[in-house]
């Protein structure tokens, strides 16, 4: 009661994420958001681990810098239940119809998608969230699709490209998760997927993933917001390349992310990465390896290699751009 706009539902809600943050997590850190202006609009770009907190964690980062939060790209597959969608409409989501199959209807649907987050940012002048993928980078492996940036341009094809990216005020954001409570479910489905070529869900997974992503214990979230893209893209794929680059660069790595690495079979040896014990404080390095190797112990053997790589691919991909070299 007492709710009578998305304002005041946003307030009663931030009470209840605070709480769900300061019990399922060891804390939260936030680099970069003091770039944000008030009065500006941004469209946030970011790598997807989890369907509801990854925008949370950017939502609850700009209410607390005191600026508006951003409306929310949410797929019409997590829309099963009607009031998880008005919920969701509710705390300023709007839909991406990832389900449409023919290509007609999916390009109407994309131009549709394109015109709205244009007219929010240029004109209402209201933030936009969405990830830089469909589905979660369920291996750890978190790449920028270019058909999403194309959409981004789709609704207004008379202008340059880049003129289009840089009146959107395009922000990369780097999300981490110390730990994601849906790990063992992510390496059973890429064991399933890489020993039998697909995988069914089953009906009510997305929900026991939006629950288990929000309840579950996640260590150490950090949050890292890049400085808005300035520079002239006239392509896709180039434009790709700058925000893997800078999202990459900008996830936090933890302990148990230099541990996974030492045991990944798909190590680069080519690239100077240190051993977890020169980055990191004895005591904080002994807490991470029991909770890691107790991750380990919960899966089955032959799931083990897929964990492992969840957490292995952002030290990898890090190192990668430290060094230059091509994603």
């Amino acid at each position: 009661s007492g709710i009578d706009s998305v304002a005041t539902l946003q307030d009663k809600v931030e009470y209840y994420v605070d709480h769900t943050i300061e019990r399922a997590t060891d804390g939260v850190t936030y680099t970069g958001v003091e770039q944000l202006r008030s009065g500006c609009a941004y469209l946030f770009l970011a790598n997807h681990r989890d369907i509801v907190m990854d925008p949370a964690f950017v939502n609850y980062a700009v209410y607390h810098a005191g600026l508006p939060t951003p409306r929310i790209a949410i797929g019409d597959n997590l829309l099963q239940k009607p009031f998880v969608s008005d919920l969701m409409r509710l705390n300023k989501s709007f839909i991406v119809h990832r389900s449409i199959i023919g290509r007609r209807e999916k390009m109407a649907a994309y131009q549709l998608l394109s015109a709205y987050i244009n007219h929010s940012i240029t004109k209402d002048c209201q933030s936009i969230w969405i990830a830089q993928a469909e589905g979660r980078a369920k291996d750890g492996d978190d790449r920028t699709e270019s058909a999403i940036l194309k959409m981004f341009h789709m609704s207004r094809k008379d202008e340059p490209f880049g003129d289009v990216i840089r009146s959107l005020n395009l922000i990369p954001v780097s999300i981490s998760y110390e730990y994601d409570p849906c790990d063992s479910a992510k390496a059973r489905e890429l064991y399933i997927r890489a020993t039998t070529g697909s995988y069914i869900k089953t009906p009510g997974e997305d929900d026991v993933s939006i629950a288990l992503g929000i309840t579950g214990y996640k260590g150490r979230v950090h949050v890292n917001f890049a400085p808005p893209i300035t520079e002239q893209f006239d392509d896709t794929k180039q434009l790709a390349i700058e925000m893997d680059r800078q999202i990459l660069g900008g996830y936090r790595l933890f302990p148990v992310h230099y541990l996974a690495y030492a045991q990944w079979s798909d190590a680069d040896p080519s690239l100077e990465v240190p051993p977890a014990s020169e980055v990191f404080a004895a005591d904080e390095l002994e807490r991470a390896r029991d909770e890691w190797e107790g991750r380990l112990a919960g899966v089955p053997a032959e799931h083990r290699p897929y964990l492992i790589q969840q957490y292995a691919t952002p030290v990898r991909n890090q190192y990668r751009v430290k060094a230059g070299l091509a994603l």
